[in-house]
Parts: C-alpha cells; sequence; structure tokens
C-alpha cells in the first residue's frame, strides 16, 4: 500500500531516497531540494519516471497530506535551521515543528529538546542515527570516506604509513581493517580492557588512549573517532609538522581546531561523509530502514 512522504530539507542522500521512495509508487512531496532535483533530472537516469515527486513552494504544502515526514542528517547544524544545502532559504526548526500534529519524523541526530517539543504535537520521532543496522552499515563509506580524504591530502602512499586511530567503536574497527588492507601500519587508541583484547585479535598495534604523548611524533596520520577532546594543544605539541590530522567525530570533535591554526598542522574536520561519498548506497540503507520501521509498527 502506497504512502504520502514528505521530503524537507537534507543533502544528497536525501534527494535520492524521494526519487526512491517516488519509483516505489509513494507520493513524495518535496520542500527544500526543488532546484536540485530539477537540475539533476536534465542530466541522470536516475531520475527518470518519477510520477509521483511533488515539488512544493511552501513547507506547509509539503507536510499538509504527507502522514511521513523525513528530513536531513543530522537534523540541524546549529540548533536553529533544518541543515538544507540544497535550499535558497533556511528552514526554520520552529517552523516545521508548528506545522505537524500526529505524524512521524524520521531525521538524524534530532536533539532532545526538539524531540520533546515534537512529542507535544503527538509526533513520532525516529532517529535514523540511533537504528543500530543503518550506523552500523554507514560506517562502510565513512571508512571509504576517510582514506579518499587520506590519499587526497597526503603526498605518500597509505602503503607502510604510521596510523594511529582514536577509539575503537564501529568506524574505527572498519577503517581500521581497510587500512590494514592497504599496508598501512595501523595503531588504535582506547581505554577498555576489551577493546585491547579484540585489538590484539585482529592484529592491530594497540595504545592506552590516556597515555598519549611523545608517541604521537612517530605517527604520519592521526583519525580521531571520539566525539569528545581528546587531541587538545599540550598534545598536539607532540604531532609531527607533516602529520595528517583527521576528525571524523560529530560535535564537538576531538581534536582542537583552534590548536591545529597555531601550530599550522594540516587538519580535516570530514562530517556526514556518506551523504559525500556515497549518496545513493546511503539512501538505499536509509529507505530500507524506514520502511522496516513503518512495517514494524504497521504489525504491533
Amino acid at each position: 500500500m502506497s504512502k504520502e512522504f514528505a521530503i524537507i530539507g537534507g543533502d544528497a542522500r536525501i534527494s535520492y531516497l524521494a526519487k526512491m521512495l517516488s519509483k516505489s509508487n509513494d507520493k513524495v512531496y518535496v520542500y527544500g531540494q526543488n532546484e536540485h532535483i530539477i537540475e539533476e533530472q536534465k542530466s541522470s537516469k536516475l531520475y527518470e519516471n518519477l510520477k509521483e515527486l511533488i515539488f512544493c513552494n511552501t513547507l506547509e504544502e509539503a507536510v499538509k497530506s504527507a502522514e511521513i515526514i523525513i528530513s536531513s542528517i543530522p537534523f540541524s547544524k546549529d540548533g536553529i535551521n533544518i541543515y538544507s544545502p540544497f535550499s535558497k532559504e533556511q528552514i526554520k526548526i520552529e517552523s516545521l515543528i508548528q506545522k505537524l500534529k500526529n505524524k512521524t519524523l524520521f531525521a538524524g541526530s534530532i536533539s532532545k529538546e526538539i524531540a520533546e517539543q515534537l512529542e507535544v504535537n503527538n509526533v513520532k520521532v525516529v532517529d535514523l542515527m540511533k537504528q543500530e543496522d543503518l550506523t552500523i552499515l554507514n560506517t562502510i563509506a565513512t571508512a571509504e570516506g576517510a582514506i579518499s580524504d587520506i590519499i587526497l591530502n597526503t603526498e605518500t602512499n597509505i602503503h607502510g604509513s604510521k596510523i594511529l586511530i582514536l577509539g575503537f567503536g564501529r568506524v574505527a574497527k572498519v577503517l581500521a581493517k581497510k587500512l590494514a588492507g592497504l599496508d598501512a601500519k595501523v595503531t588504535c587508541a582506547a581505554r577498555k580492557e576489551k577493546d585491547f583484547a579484540w585489538m590484539e585479535a585482529l592484529g592491530f598495534e594497540k595504545t592506552n588512549i590516556n597515555n598519549l604523548g611523545e608517541n604521537l611524533k612517530k605517527f604520519d596520520i592521526i583519525i580521531n573517532t571520539v566525539p569528545q577532546m581528546i587531541l587538545e594543544k599540550n598534545r598536539l605539541n607532540n604531532v609531527k609538522q607533516d602529520c595528517l590530522l583527521l576528525d571524523l567525530a560529530s560535535k564537538p570533535g576531538g581534536i582542537d581546531q583552534q590548536a591545529c591554526k597555531e601550530l599550522d598542522l594540516k587538519f580535516i574536520w570530514a562530517l556526514a561523509i556518506p551523504g559525500k561519498v556515497a549518496p545513493i548506497t546511503s539512501a538505499k540503507y536509509i529507505k530500507e530502514t524506514i520502511e522496516k520501521i513503518i512495517k514494524e509498527g504497521a504489525d504491533n
């Protein structure tokens, strides 16, 4: 049975998701992506035969009939506006909250305060970044994107490079495996004994994240995956000048950006990588996750 969706803002992943839903014979209202999708239609066969894709001029028009609202990942970067890189105008979160009642909202990294405001209007809030299967699948694109950033921002091979990965969660595990497959010399840093055991089992060098100091000098590339400050200025003083520092963590990140500037270190904060390097695959994963949640809700 077809449904009515509203797509509000979002990056390339959400553009492709709109297309995929429309090809599934669902009616899809779009706001905050209009010009991007229309331009893509001119050059890409991926946008052929989208009979149920309806471009809206106002937020109210987009959400009025839709049962399910899909927005960006992350939902917002400033806590005020919906993340909408393809929209000419800012889309206020407050404006969306005022227009939603008795609906379902799918988005990513939704703050507790915003979720509570929506729930007052009987809006079911589903944070896509809390869906474990989706976050696991997203680690693949994140790892591949990180490797791409390394290749584009260094002048030496990954093969033989000494690489330190801070943290040993999902992203770190997948990335460490891929880098080791490229014959990098990978060291992983964590705090828990369980993580050290896994590092040893998987063949990675290990170090305690609390004991980082002068040993930072030996690394060519340092990658952070921990969303809390790990490398502040005192530690960054030990990093060699030609080291690439890559932060994959969400806000507030784990590497002191200001200190990197002061020390003239090469720093990249790589956020929302799946939407940049693999938007079609990421859209497919998002669609499957949303459909599974909808089906589970209908079965209960």
